[in-house]
Protein backbone atom coordinates (compact mmCIF):
# COMPACT_ATOMS: atom_id res chain seq x y z
CA UNK A 1 0.00 0.00 0.00
CA UNK A 2 3.02 2.22 -0.18
CA UNK A 3 3.46 1.99 -3.93
CA UNK A 4 4.60 4.99 -5.90
CA UNK A 5 1.83 7.17 -7.34
CA UNK A 6 0.25 6.09 -10.60
CA UNK A 7 2.24 7.40 -13.53
CA UNK A 8 1.77 8.22 -17.16
CA UNK A 9 3.84 6.88 -19.99
CA UNK A 10 6.41 9.68 -19.56
CA UNK A 11 6.99 8.79 -15.91
CA UNK A 12 5.05 11.69 -14.41
CA UNK A 13 2.22 11.34 -11.93
CA UNK A 14 -1.14 10.31 -13.39
CA UNK A 15 -3.67 13.03 -12.53
CA UNK A 16 -6.60 10.74 -13.30
CA UNK A 17 -8.02 8.25 -10.85
CA UNK A 18 -8.48 4.65 -11.89
CA UNK A 19 -12.21 5.35 -12.21
CA UNK A 20 -11.74 7.91 -14.98
CA UNK A 21 -9.14 6.04 -17.02
CA UNK A 22 -9.94 3.60 -19.86
CA UNK A 23 -9.90 -0.11 -19.14
CA UNK A 24 -6.57 -0.58 -20.90
CA UNK A 25 -3.84 1.45 -22.53
CA UNK A 26 -4.18 2.42 -26.17
CA UNK A 27 -0.81 0.96 -27.12
CA UNK A 28 0.46 -2.57 -27.29
CA UNK A 29 -1.01 -5.84 -28.54
CA UNK A 30 -4.65 -6.85 -28.25
CA UNK A 31 -5.63 -7.48 -24.63
CA UNK A 32 -5.39 -11.03 -23.35
CA UNK A 33 -7.18 -10.21 -20.12
CA UNK A 34 -9.45 -7.54 -18.68
CA UNK A 35 -9.53 -5.40 -15.56
CA UNK A 36 -12.34 -7.57 -14.26
CA UNK A 37 -10.27 -10.73 -14.64
CA UNK A 38 -7.25 -9.08 -13.00
CA UNK A 39 -9.31 -7.85 -10.03
CA UNK A 40 -10.98 -11.24 -9.62
CA UNK A 41 -7.59 -12.95 -9.54
CA UNK A 42 -6.26 -10.43 -7.02
CA UNK A 43 -9.27 -10.88 -4.72
CA UNK A 44 -8.94 -14.67 -4.87
CA UNK A 45 -5.28 -14.32 -3.93
CA UNK A 46 -6.04 -11.93 -1.05
CA UNK A 47 -8.81 -14.19 0.26
CA UNK A 48 -6.49 -17.19 0.24
CA UNK A 49 -3.19 -15.68 1.40
CA UNK A 50 -3.81 -12.17 2.69
CA UNK A 51 -3.24 -8.73 1.27
CA UNK A 52 0.55 -8.93 1.46
CA UNK A 53 0.44 -11.74 -1.10
CA UNK A 54 -1.14 -9.43 -3.67
CA UNK A 55 1.59 -8.04 -5.89
CA UNK A 56 1.50 -7.28 -9.59
CA UNK A 57 3.85 -10.21 -10.15
CA UNK A 58 1.75 -12.65 -8.13
CA UNK A 59 -1.49 -11.62 -9.80
CA UNK A 60 0.12 -11.89 -13.21
CA UNK A 61 1.38 -15.37 -12.34
CA UNK A 62 -2.15 -16.39 -11.34
CA UNK A 63 -3.32 -15.27 -14.76
CA UNK A 64 -0.46 -17.02 -16.54
CA UNK A 65 1.15 -13.86 -17.82
CA UNK A 66 4.00 -11.49 -17.01
CA UNK A 67 3.77 -8.63 -14.53
CA UNK A 68 4.58 -6.12 -17.26
CA UNK A 69 1.42 -6.98 -19.14
CA UNK A 70 -0.74 -5.80 -16.24
CA UNK A 71 0.52 -2.26 -16.66
CA UNK A 72 -1.52 -2.03 -19.85
CA UNK A 73 -4.57 -2.08 -17.57
CA UNK A 74 -3.29 -0.55 -14.32
CA UNK A 75 -0.64 2.01 -13.41
CA UNK A 76 0.23 0.68 -9.97
CA UNK A 77 -0.66 -1.72 -7.19
CA UNK A 78 -2.61 1.13 -5.64
CA UNK A 79 -4.93 1.05 -8.63
CA UNK A 80 -5.41 -2.66 -8.07
CA UNK A 81 -6.22 -2.18 -4.37
CA UNK A 82 -8.77 0.48 -5.23
CA UNK A 83 -10.48 -1.77 -7.75
CA UNK A 84 -10.45 -4.70 -5.34
CA UNK A 85 -12.05 -2.57 -2.63
CA UNK A 86 -14.82 -1.34 -4.86
CA UNK A 87 -15.50 -4.81 -6.29
CA UNK A 88 -15.85 -6.22 -2.77
CA UNK A 89 -18.17 -3.42 -1.68
CA UNK A 90 -20.33 -4.29 -4.67
CA UNK A 91 -21.10 -7.61 -2.98
CA UNK A 92 -23.32 -5.70 -0.55
CA UNK A 93 -25.92 -5.58 -3.31
CA UNK A 94 -28.84 -6.04 -3.62
CA UNK A 95 -29.62 -3.50 -0.94
CA UNK A 96 -32.60 -4.22 1.34
CA UNK A 97 -35.66 -2.02 1.05
CA UNK A 98 -36.30 0.23 4.05
CA UNK A 99 -40.04 -0.60 4.28
CA UNK A 100 -40.58 2.39 6.54
CA UNK A 101 -38.19 1.34 9.33
CA UNK A 102 -34.92 3.12 8.72
CA UNK A 103 -33.25 1.89 11.92
CA UNK A 104 -33.85 -1.81 11.28
CA UNK A 105 -32.70 -1.39 7.69
CA UNK A 106 -29.48 0.33 8.75
CA UNK A 107 -28.82 -2.44 11.29
CA UNK A 108 -29.31 -5.00 8.52
CA UNK A 109 -26.86 -3.09 6.34
CA UNK A 110 -24.38 -3.13 9.21
CA UNK A 111 -24.76 -6.89 9.56
CA UNK A 112 -24.10 -7.24 5.84
CA UNK A 113 -20.93 -5.20 6.24
CA UNK A 114 -19.83 -7.53 9.01
CA UNK A 115 -20.43 -10.56 6.79
CA UNK A 116 -18.48 -8.89 3.99
CA UNK A 117 -15.48 -8.33 6.27
CA UNK A 118 -15.67 -11.97 7.33
CA UNK A 119 -15.62 -13.07 3.68
CA UNK A 120 -12.76 -10.71 2.80
CA UNK A 121 -10.67 -9.99 5.94
CA UNK A 122 -8.13 -8.00 3.89
CA UNK A 123 -10.84 -5.43 3.20
CA UNK A 124 -10.38 -4.05 6.72
CA UNK A 125 -6.93 -2.80 5.73
CA UNK A 126 -8.02 -0.95 2.60
CA UNK A 127 -11.64 0.12 3.13
CA UNK A 128 -10.67 3.55 4.49
CA UNK A 129 -8.38 4.49 1.59
CA UNK A 130 -9.83 7.74 0.12
CA UNK A 131 -8.72 6.71 -3.36
CA UNK A 132 -10.76 3.53 -3.04
CA UNK A 133 -14.09 5.37 -3.13
CA UNK A 134 -15.34 4.11 -6.47
CA UNK A 135 -18.76 3.63 -8.06
CA UNK A 136 -19.86 0.81 -5.75
CA UNK A 137 -18.75 2.67 -2.63
CA UNK A 138 -20.65 5.75 -3.79
CA UNK A 139 -23.71 3.59 -4.48
CA UNK A 140 -23.47 2.24 -0.93
CA UNK A 141 -23.43 5.75 0.56
CA UNK A 142 -26.24 6.80 -1.76
CA UNK A 143 -28.35 3.88 -0.57
CA UNK A 144 -27.67 4.66 3.09
CA UNK A 145 -28.73 8.27 2.55
CA UNK A 146 -31.90 6.96 0.87
CA UNK A 147 -32.67 4.81 3.89
CA UNK A 148 -32.13 7.78 6.22
CA UNK A 149 -34.42 10.14 4.28
CA UNK A 150 -37.20 9.92 6.91
CA UNK A 151 -34.84 11.11 9.66
CA UNK A 152 -35.13 14.85 10.19
CA UNK A 153 -31.53 15.83 10.79
CA UNK A 154 -28.69 17.37 8.83
CA UNK A 155 -26.89 15.64 5.99
CA UNK A 156 -23.69 16.04 7.98
CA UNK A 157 -25.14 14.03 10.85
CA UNK A 158 -26.22 11.31 8.45
CA UNK A 159 -22.79 11.02 6.86
CA UNK A 160 -21.19 10.92 10.30
CA UNK A 161 -23.58 8.16 11.37
CA UNK A 162 -22.81 6.08 8.27
CA UNK A 163 -19.07 6.49 8.84
CA UNK A 164 -19.41 5.61 12.53
CA UNK A 165 -21.47 2.54 11.68
CA UNK A 166 -18.74 1.30 9.35
CA UNK A 167 -16.11 2.03 12.00
CA UNK A 168 -17.98 0.10 14.69
CA UNK A 169 -18.59 -2.85 12.36
CA UNK A 170 -14.88 -2.82 11.50
CA UNK A 171 -14.01 -3.07 15.20
CA UNK A 172 -16.32 -6.05 15.66
CA UNK A 173 -14.84 -7.67 12.57
CA UNK A 174 -11.32 -7.33 13.99
CA UNK A 175 -12.20 -9.15 17.19
CA UNK A 176 -12.78 -12.82 17.76
CA UNK A 177 -15.16 -11.94 20.59
CA UNK A 178 -17.07 -8.75 21.36
CA UNK A 179 -16.50 -8.76 25.12
CA UNK A 180 -13.89 -10.08 27.55
CA UNK A 181 -11.35 -10.11 24.76
CA UNK A 182 -8.29 -9.74 27.00
CA UNK A 183 -6.63 -12.49 29.01
CA UNK A 184 -5.78 -12.32 32.70
CA UNK A 185 -4.31 -15.79 32.97
CA UNK A 186 -1.59 -15.96 35.60
CA UNK A 187 -2.34 -12.46 36.95
CA UNK A 188 -3.21 -11.91 40.62
CA UNK A 189 -6.34 -9.74 40.57
CA UNK A 190 -6.22 -8.98 44.31
CA UNK A 191 -4.88 -5.51 43.52
CA UNK A 192 -7.79 -4.87 41.14
CA UNK A 193 -10.92 -5.30 43.29
CA UNK A 194 -13.42 -4.04 40.73
CA UNK A 195 -12.13 -6.41 38.06
CA UNK A 196 -12.10 -9.23 40.57
CA UNK A 197 -15.73 -8.57 41.44
CA UNK A 198 -16.74 -8.33 37.80
CA UNK A 199 -15.07 -11.62 36.88
CA UNK A 200 -16.72 -13.23 39.89
CA UNK A 201 -20.22 -12.44 38.68
CA UNK A 202 -22.24 -15.10 36.82
CA UNK A 203 -21.42 -15.16 33.13
CA UNK A 204 -24.23 -14.13 30.85
CA UNK A 205 -22.75 -12.76 27.63
CA UNK A 206 -25.12 -11.93 24.83
CA UNK A 207 -24.56 -13.64 21.49
CA UNK A 208 -22.11 -11.71 19.34
CA UNK A 209 -24.64 -10.93 16.62
CA UNK A 210 -27.04 -9.56 19.24
CA UNK A 211 -24.31 -7.34 20.68
CA UNK A 212 -23.51 -6.01 17.20
CA UNK A 213 -27.14 -5.17 16.58
CA UNK A 214 -27.65 -3.58 19.99
CA UNK A 215 -24.51 -1.49 19.51
CA UNK A 216 -25.59 -0.31 16.06
CA UNK A 217 -29.09 0.56 17.25
CA UNK A 218 -27.71 2.54 20.16
CA UNK A 219 -25.16 4.32 17.98
CA UNK A 220 -27.56 5.27 15.20
CA UNK A 221 -30.32 6.28 17.58
CA UNK A 222 -27.95 8.41 19.61
CA UNK A 223 -26.39 10.15 16.62
CA UNK A 224 -29.51 10.73 14.56
CA UNK A 225 -32.62 10.92 16.68
CA UNK A 226 -31.10 13.29 19.22
CA UNK A 227 -30.29 15.80 16.49
CA UNK A 228 -33.69 15.16 14.88
CA UNK A 229 -35.40 16.11 18.15
CA UNK A 230 -33.31 19.27 18.35
CA UNK A 231 -34.19 20.19 14.78
CA UNK A 232 -37.89 19.70 15.42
Amino acid sequence: MNDAPASTGDGGPDPQSIWSRPGRGSRGPAPAHSRDAIVAAAIALADAEGLTAVSMRAVAAALGTGAGSLYRYLSSRNDLLDLMTDRAVGELRPYPQSEGDWLETMVLLGRRQLALFAAHPWLLDVIHRPSGTGPESLAWFDNCIRVLEPVRCSATAKFEAIAMMTGVVSLFARRETAAGAFSVAGVDLAAYPHLLAAFGQPAGPAPRADLVERTLRGLLTGLLTVEASEVS
